[in-house]
């Protein structure tokens, strides 16, 4: 055994001096030799209700195969998952958002608790990704994130489909556009095993971005779900974590400013989910390093939107492996000066380094990533937006295929349910600002996305013809003319809460300004009225802890802040 490997195992300080502790290792059946080597915790987010994570489990194992023959002791431990597919469009996804920080809680607390000596999470979903990442930011011990990798695309008579063609149907049934016999073809085939959905979606977001954070391996959110290299990609993750213990690399040698930044671009060039916005602010602040929603801006000013990836776009993320991965595109950013290549990285070596062996984007082979001279959008798709309906800040999704301005009149919806009723009723016209609102992070409660309204829009032909804006989120499968994390919300009394059906509305990408077009006068008169619409009633239980805890959506809705 290494005795670097055992100079700084926290575990054997921790347990040497308590028998009872020993005790309960040998009953596990631990031997004396085990007891001198350090514990790794791998924290496991399997379970058995939901495709992104119904193999983590599997891999998980094979994890601690790794572990074991690197001279480590590995033990498997869980904590939870929500499918954010699943819970989309009705009650559940107020437990959503709130998951992350149940998962980054429940890694910090087992860790810490057991003191075990380094972490390694395996993650699928949507929110495990960012909730593991602010765990090994608190911990501060070595870690790495492995990704249990996207979901291959389903097909149906010759279409690839994936989780939002399966909601963009429902849009397509509403309006009559689509036979049963084809809409239960979808539904049927649009997923067709294990992985996380299959865009350019929140979880393949977090997984490529945080790959260029620097806390997960390179190629590491590339491989799908059933990849023949993903078995092998876990057990290398043995060797990895015997070199960051031995080198003594922690999270916080790993996290900076510019590692942050590299994170931001990856988002910003791959046309990434909203929800990064929330995380990242999030992550940082687990780590301590500063960071707003102009710093997210200033990054999205500086980075093209190159990549043609559902949801906007036309490929999915199995077809990046076959450019060279993650890597290969961060490789040509750091030649055109957008990638921080001296940032370190969960390898032992920079960002520079790791990029060396990467292979070279061909333009000339390929169309799903562009040149930066002929990029989709000159500028991230990525936009805060502020104005008189949103003092503190929004967050817009704009390709620029939708256009950079829209204005119209508003059509007040309190709660998601409402906006699909009066979408069923035919009430959603061309033109109209959709808003809906007290879905905050207090309001919701749980900041709820609204993946259904936008994708039912989509469906019934009417995605560059309406916009919607919202105090809740969006889903990385959102696309279209979207603007969310509206704060203040209007629970809390934002001017979002004064909002009239008729009133004109401009939101406009150009100069990021969301503006009612109502008088100062009337809005306080309005003011003086108003009255929060009232969430369920919560009489204890894990939302009500939320309610009572979260921070508003531009601090990245945390719950130790």
């Amino acid at each position: 055994m290494s005795e670097n490997l055992n100079k700084y195992s926290k575990t054997l300080t921790q347990e040497v001096s308590n028998p009872a502790a020993q005790a309960m290792l040998y009953a596990i059946g631990m031997t004396e030799e085990d007891m001198k080597k350090p514990q790794i915790g791998i924290a496991s987010t399997g379970y058995e209700g939901n495709p992104c994570n119904i193999h983590l489990n599997g891999l998980s194992v094979h994890v601690k195969k790794g572990i074991q023959a690197n001279d480590m002791v590995g033990l498997i431990f869980h904590t939870i998952g929500v499918s954010d597919g699943m819970t989309n469009g009705n009650d559940g996804m107020s437990y959503s958002l709130p998951s992350r920080d149940i998962i980054a809680d429940s890694i910090e607390n087992v860790v810490a608790a057991q003191w075990y000596d380094g972490v390694i999470a395996v993650v699928g979903c949507d929110k495990n990704m960012p909730g593991a990442i602010m765990a090994m930011a608190r911990l501060n011990r070595p870690a790495i994130m492995m990704y249990g990798g996207t979901v291959r695309t389903g097909n149906w008579k010759g279409k690839k489909l994936d989780i939002v063609s399966a909601f963009e149907a429902y849009g397509q049934k509403v309006a009559g556009t689509i036979s049963e016999e084809d809409y239960k073809g979808v539904i049927q085939n649009a997923i067709p095993g294990q992985g996380a959905c299959g865009g350019m979606y929140t979880a393949n977001t977090m997984a490529s971005s945080i790959e260029a954070l620097g806390l997960s391996m390179p190629d590491n959110a590339c491989y799908p779900a059933t990849h023949q290299g993903k078995t092998q990609e876990c057990i290398d993750l043995g060797a990895a974590m015997k070199n960051l213990l031995e080198k003594q690399i922690l999270p916080k040698d790993i996290l900076s400013r510019k590692s942050l930044e590299n994170a931001l671009t990856i988002v910003m060039a791959l046309g990434g989910s909203t929800n990064a916005v929330l995380h990242y602010l999030a992550i940082a602040h687990s780590a301590g390093i500063p960071l707003t929603l102009d710093d997210i801006q200033a990054v999205s000013d500086r980075t093209p939107f190159i990549a043609d990836l559902k949801p906007s776009g036309k490929y999915f993320m199995e077809d990046i492996l076959e450019l060279g991965g993650v890597p290969a595109i961060m490789k040509y950013l750091h030649k055109k000066g957008l990638i921080h290549g001296e940032c370190m990285t969960v390898t032992g070596k920079t960002v520079a380094e790791n990029l060396e062996a990467a292979p070279d984007l061909d333009f000339d082979a390929q169309s799903i990533i562009r040149p930066l001279e002929n990029p989709i959008k000159s500028s991230g798709h990525i936009q805060i937006m502020y104005g008189n309906l949103a003092e503190n800040g929004g967050v817009a999704k704009i390709t620029g295929k939708e256009g950079m301005k829209f204005e119209g009149p508003a059509k007040v919806c309190d709660k998601e349910e409402d906006m699909l009723e009066a979408f069923a009723n035919g009430e959603i016209k061309e033109g109209q600002v959709v808003v809906i609102r007290y879905e905050g992070p207090r309001g919701g409660p749980g900041m709820p996305e609204m993946l259904k309204p936008t994708a039912a829009v989509m469906g019934a032909g009417l995605g560059d013809k309406v916009a919607m804006i919202t105090d809740g989120r969006f889903s990385g499968g959102t696309h279209g003319f979207v603007v969310g994390h509206i704060s203040p919300e209007a629970y809390e009394g934002g001017t979002l809460a004064l909002v009239e059906d008729g009133d004109l509305i401009t939101i406009d990408a150009d100069s990021r300004e969301l503006k009612l077009h109502v008088s100062e006068e009337i809005l306080a008169e309005r003011r003086k009225n108003w009255k929060p619409l009232t969430p369920p009633f919560i009489e204890q239980g894990v939302l009500r802890k939320y309610y009572k805890t979260v921070s508003a959506a531009h601090e990245g809705c945390v719950t130790d802040k």
